[in-house]
């Protein structure tokens, strides 16, 4: 076969071959590829290899050594390197190594979370990664859409994103939107003759690229290019490779990040003058001012809360709930208002006969087996298929028809051969109804199912339990009109006999003189679990929206079943939404809940009234039409089941069983994160603080400098390690759906978390001084220890009192969270370590403690846990006390 390579597919240049100009024929005999049959797998895999992975490369990622070497090229980091040098050249060898070794062990840490972020991201990526149905060995195969290569056959259809460089074999009523590419908004037409080989790419109408989008019809293209070599590649390359968008919370996490860096700094050169004017060693100072910087700054922040908004991405991902752009983690904590499609979300998609009124009488679906006429009726009016499996495949109306004469005993196989088929008026949505005749014997039988108006005309009798009487349509309307009160969809079903068949043109003589033999009720059945998602979202402040296409009367049922309105709810239609100009609509979707026979270009409009009024707004949807809707919203939900490609583009959350529930337990799994980067912050801060404060405050009470610099960069390192990251673990608080959404412009350290932070790092600062001035005090030469051992310690009491804002940690269990417990239990073993591991402890100036010793340690540092509960046990008491007022 001959190499092919407009794009990376041939042997001569991309210049050389015009796929657009070449037909359809020579476009295929040039790539070695069959229209019918597709590749071999074999050969498939070949060009795999030969042409590599279908992606468009997003810009030069770093390689493992420059994310190790980017961890070194913080300038404190820089500044504490050179102040271990300076420490050998005078002679103190041990606290160089011990500084290097901490500097090394601490850059490890940045280098594994920051490979850990970026494998968590590449693997939601992966997930997100669209598909593809191409022909292999001559059968249609859905696979991931960057295993396709050159001269592979793409089936395409509405809804679809173009997968890679097509050249057009087959296009009915095709129409693309190339705007991503052309700049062109008007759809373009697409067909298969081959163009001018200097037709401007806007114009090549046999060509589809990647990127773009199927709006209308279905077509059939080889691949001609894939990757950085299709159209869409070739842009990507030309474009300089940016940094990926920061979100807002680690935005605004790096301002405070330099905030308090500023801080610190300040402090940091008030502690070395101070230490000077004391008479302190300036070696010494310079480095406690320099270590207690590098401690102080937070200046990983924002990375490591990424590895959280990662790290619970990934877990949202493995709970049906795919988050495809991290900032949306943190919007859904201030989601007010969600808009949910009815069909599939809020229901099981899976239409099902519930009600029958037959002879005279409304009757459970039981009732069916008496009525052996009318089960054959549903059973042969019906156009389903069924195949190999015995799978139904057809209209959902249909099937669930089909189903309940099944269900009944009736074989459709053995009554189409007694009774075959010979004519029928197809279902149009002009006659709103369908006619089959089929032989029996030498008479036909006529049945006709349909809109109870369009059918009940058509009648001149009845089946009751008398027999056969005269038609009497009163009852019959008032029953009609009684089901679709209750929301089920209503088909009125009559059968006729005719001893001959009429002449082709009068075959609309057969739908006269009908007997009626009953009306059947459907529905598409809410969700089971669909009520209580619905009853979650109104206790968290979140008002849930019904937005569908479907008629407003069973769109009142269904949202009257879920709780989203009640019995006398107003259902808005399209109709009226057209009515309304945009401030009106805005006051109009104050009170409203439910949307019916809503066009899916008129969820923007929907949407954009909500968001005028304030509310943070999250809006499911499925199809083309949706994306603008969805791209609008604050958080677009897009279906991943029944969803199409674009739809899925367009969102920032993706549901993986499209389940309304999924939705509201995406709402509690951000608001989760959230809650926990919030405790992260709080505790990383408040810790930083406390090491400042001790040693800021230190000489004003007459005390020597509590820790030296290698002390301080241990307790950095063994404290906002593993404890702070473990808090990524921490289960939601009971509360955290019964609470209101989050204000989207509260700052992260809003409703008193700053003073929280200010108080409880000087209390730690407090205990650390009062221990160091006790044992000087009684002459114990082990003070220092001391004093670095509560400071570990009184960490990690503070960690296990912060778990919750307002629940006592004995409410919430010592095991709710074992990897934070496991943290700590590691923390205490290392702080051990250091204390009592011969060399060890004389390389960070400590020395072995007494019981005694030890035990005031763990007392002593204990007094932040007992008071961060007492402040609990206050906010609980109060909160007790407004409710009761």
């Amino acid at each position: 076969m001959a190499r092919t390579d407009e794009h990376g597919a041939g042997p001569e240049t991309a210049d050389a071959v015009r796929w657009h100009a070449l037909g359809p024929d020579a476009v295929l005999a040039r790539l070695g590829s069959d229209a019918a049959q597709g590749l071999t797998g074999e050969e498939a895999r070949a060009r795999a290899t030969r042409f590599g992975p279908n992606e468009i490369r997003e810009g030069r990622q770093r390689g493992r050594l420059a994310m190790l070497a980017a961890q070194f090229a913080d300038v404190m980091i820089l500044l504490l390197i050179g102040a271990a040098i300076l420490s050998g050249v005078i002679g103190e060898l041990a606290d160089t190594l011990v500084i290097l070794a901490i500097v090394v062990l601490n850059a490890a840490i940045g280098f594994a979370q920051e490979a850990r972020a970026a494998r968590a991201v590449a693997a939601l990526r992966r997930l997100a990664a669209p598909t593809a149905v191409a022909l292999r060995d001559g059968h249609p195969d859905h696979l991931p859409a960057d295993r396709l290569v050159p001269g592979d056959i793409v089936l395409i259809e509405a809804g679809n994103a173009i997968p890679a460089d097509l050249r057009l074999l087959e296009a009915a009523g095709l129409q693309l939107g190339e705007a991503s590419l052309t700049g062109e908004s008007v759809p373009v037409v697409k067909h298969v003759a081959a163009a001018p080989a200097d037709q401007p790419l806007a114009e090549r109408h046999g060509m589809a690229y990647k990127g773009t989008v199927v709006l209308n019809g279905r077509g059939r293209g080889v691949v001609v290019a894939t990757g950085m070599a299709t159209e869409l590649g070739r842009i990507a390359a030309m474009l300089e490779t940016a940094a990926a968008p920061r979100t807002p919370l680690q935005q605004r996490l790096t301002v405070f990040g330099r905030q308090i860096a500023i801080a610190a700094i300040l402090i940091c050169a008030l502690i070395f003058g101070i230490g000077l004017l004391r008479g302190e060693a300036p070696l010494l100072m310079l480095l406690t001012a320099l270590s207690l910087a590098v401690a102080a700054i937070p200046e990983a922040l924002p990375a490591v809360v990424t590895v959280l908004l990662a790290l619970g991405a990934s877990r949202m991902a493995r709970a049906q709930a795919l988050i495809r752009r991290l900032p949306a983690v943190e919007t859904l904590g201030s989601v007010t208002t969600i808009c949910s499609d009815k069909t599939g979300t809020l229901t099981l998609n899976d239409m099902r006969l519930t009600e029958v009124w037959a002879g005279g009488q409304r009757q459970a679906v039981a009732a069916l087996d008496e009525h052996a006429p009318l089960l054959r009726a549903l059973l042969l009016c019906n156009d389903i298929a069924v195949d190999e499996t015995a799978h139904a495949i057809g209209d959902p109306t249909e099937i669930a028809l089909w189903r309940a004469a099944a269900d009944a005993g009736l074989d459709r196989g053995r009554e189409a051969a007694l009774t075959p088929r010979v004519a029928e008026l197809p279902f149009d949505s002009a006659r709103r109804r369908m006619t089959t005749v089929h032989r029996d014997g030498n008479r036909f039988v006529v049945y006709t199912k349909g809109a109870p108006e369009a059918v009940l005309p058509l009648c001149a009798t009845m089946t009751t339990g008398q027999g056969v009487t005269a038609l009497d349509p009163e009852p019959i309307a008032q029953a009609a009109a009684r089901m679709a009160e209750d929301g089920l969809r209503v088909l009125a079903i009559a059968q006729g006999a005719r001893n001959a068949m009429p002449s082709g043109d009068a075959l609309a003589e057969l739908e006269q003189d009908l007997t009626f033999l009953g009306l059947v009720g459907l529905i598409d059945p809410p969700r089971p679990e669909a009520r209580v998602a619905v009853e979650t979202c109104r206790a968290a402040g979140i008002r849930p929206v019904m937005i569908t296409g479907d008629h407003p009367v069973t769109a009142r049922a269904i949202a009257r079943a879920l709780g989203i309105i009640g019995d006398g709810g107003d259902v808005v239609t399209g109709r009226e939404l057209q009515s309304l100009d945009d401030p009106a609509l805005a006051r109009r979707v104050r009170e409203a809940s439910v949307f019916a026979r809503v066009d899916p270009s008129e969820k923007i409009r929907i949407v954009t009234a909500l968001q005028a009024n304030g509310e943070i707004v999250a809006m499911t949807g499925d199809g083309v039409n949706d994306a603008p809707a969805l791209a609008h919203a604050d958080i677009g939900v897009a279906m991943g089941r029944g969803g199409t490609d674009v739809a899925r583009e367009a969102a920032s959350l993706v549901l993986l069983d499209d389940n309304f529930a999924t939705i509201v337990a995406a709402v509690r799994e951000g608001r989760r994160i959230y809650d926990n980067v919030r405790k992260f912050v709080r505790f990383v801060v408040a810790c930083n603080s406390a090491e400042i404060w001790a040693i800021f405050l230190a000489p004003f009470f007459g005390l020597p400098v509590p820790l030296v610099p290698i002390q301080i960069l241990w307790i950095n390192l063994v404290t906002d390690g593993l404890p702070g990251l473990a808090l990524a673990a921490e289960p939601g608080e009971p509360d955290i759906m019964s609470r209101p959404p989050r204000p989207p412009r509260e700052g992260l350290f809003d409703n008193g978390m700053l003073w929280d932070v200010f108080w409880s790092g000087l209390v730690m600062a407090a205990i650390t001084l009062f221990t160091e001035a006790g044992a000087l005090r009684l002459g114990d030469t082990h003070w220092q220890t001391m004093v670095f051992t509560v400071l570990t310690f009184v960490q990690m009491w503070q960690i296990m009192a912060i778990r919750s804002s307002r629940a006592s940690l004995f409410t919430q269990g010592l095991l709710s969270n074992r990897p934070l417990l496991g943290a700590i239990g590691l923390t205490f073993a290392l702080q051990m370590a250091v204390i009592y591991t011969p060399g060890l402890n004389g390389a960070f100036n400590a020395a072995p403690l007494t019981a005694a010793e030890l035990a005031v340690c763990v007392l002593a540092s204990s007094l932040i846990f007992i008071l961060l509960e007492l402040v609990k046990w206050v906010r609980r008491l109060r909160a007790r006390r407004r409710q009761a007022a």
